[in-house]
């Protein structure tokens, strides 16, 4: 694979994961159906920790010295 994907976590670096390009459309939908199951079993266990996580990392970072108002 010569074209790295751009992930949601941001990582640029590991191994590669491959996907065979001979799935068929229910074998991709049946993955697709595995990762969304994980995702709600996850948020429901680690709800309110992902939303701070989640909030921290979208947060600007604000260097404005005390007393200043930001521009915007």
């Amino acid at each position: 694979m010569s074209r790295r994907t751009h992930l949601p976590s941001g990582l640029s670096r590991g191994l590669d994961f491959l996907i065979d390009a001979d799935w068929s459309p229910q074998q991709a939908f049946a993955v697709f159906e595995l990762l969304e199951d994980l995702l709600a079993v996850v948020t429901d266990f680690y709800g309110c920790q992902l939303h701070e996580k989640l909030s921290e990392r979208r947060a600007p970072c604000c260097d404005t010295p005390k007393g200043e108002n930001p521009p915007f």
